[in-house]
């Protein structure tokens, strides 16, 4: 399957979005991890916008960022990708239960604790009806969210914008399930070449485990500690503007093989 990426963005420790990061993506500047800065999202009128979690900031902050050249940001199908979900609300909603005598559940924090609060922000922030899906696939998230898109475009013409995020799980969660620094990714893929492209991507899925990779760099490092983080690979190519093969894991016996090329 083949489709073509009109847009991109990326926020996590070190990378304050795709035009600041793109040389320590390309390999031409060091990467420095410092914190996440989530801003609050300027597309949600302000009742909503007061209402959203981090998680929500992260994601719409790449989907703003990817889609910020789209004339009409409605019309994109969404795939919102996540391995945790809203893992901050969740395990405040389990503590509340867990109390003595109970806790009162904030309405707010029970709607923004489903695992498709994201997207539904982000198609009341853009004003959009169009098909969505929110999924999760464990570590193999962000390949499961491609696979989607990718799917939808080839199967619809659509137009489809991914978007791959997850934060570190609270404790005591995060014991059995550790989380690397916040991270984000976001796409824009068209069922044919525009303008605006910047590179064409096709993919095929391979019932065989993803081939082991070399020992990387801390780049390597930190996508293998975030799920949304694997989109680095194809992130890395892309700001370096040069054609890749990716083996990119879906499950443990699964992966999708990955070919970029850049326009």
């Amino acid at each position: 399957m083949s489709c073509w990426i009109s847009g991109v963005a990326v926020l996590g420790a070190g990378l304050p979005g795709w035009a600041a990061s793109e040389p320590t993506l390309a390999g031409t500047a060091p990467w420095n991890a410092g914190d996440v800065v989530l801003p609050l999202p300027a597309l949600l009128p302000p009742t909503e916008r007061r209402r959203t979690s981090p998680a929500v900031r992260l994601a719409l902050a790449v989907a703003a960022e990817a889609t910020a050249g789209v004339e009409d940001r409605a019309a994109l199908e969404t795939v919102f990708a996540s391995s945790n979900g809203d893992g901050a609300v969740v395990g405040g909603i389990l503590e509340a239960l867990h109390a003595p005598g109970g806790i009162a559940l904030s309405p707010t924090q029970f709607h923004n604790s489903v695992h498709n609060s994201a997207a539904g922000y982000w198609h009341i922030a853009v004003g959009s009806t169009a098909p969505s899906v929110s999924l999760g696939g464990h570590d193999g998230s962000f390949g499961a969210g491609l696979l989607a898109a990718v799917m939808a475009v080839v199967a619809r013409g659509s137009s489809v914008l991914l978007c791959a995020y997850d934060l570190p799980l609270p404790s005591p969660l995060a014991a059995v399930r550790p989380t690397g620094p916040g991270f984000a990714a976001a796409l824009v893929l068209r069922p044919e070449p525009v303008a605006e492209a910047m590179a064409a991507l096709s993919l095929r899925h391979v019932a065989e485990p993803a081939p082991a990779a070399p020992p990387g760099d801390a780049l390597d490092l930190l996508a293998g500690g975030n799920p949304a983080a694997r989109a680095l690979p194809l992130l890395r190519a892309m700001a370096a503007r040069r054609a890749a093969r990716i083996d990119l894991p879906l499950t443990a016996n699964s992966h999708l093989a990955l070919e970029l090329a850049p326009c």
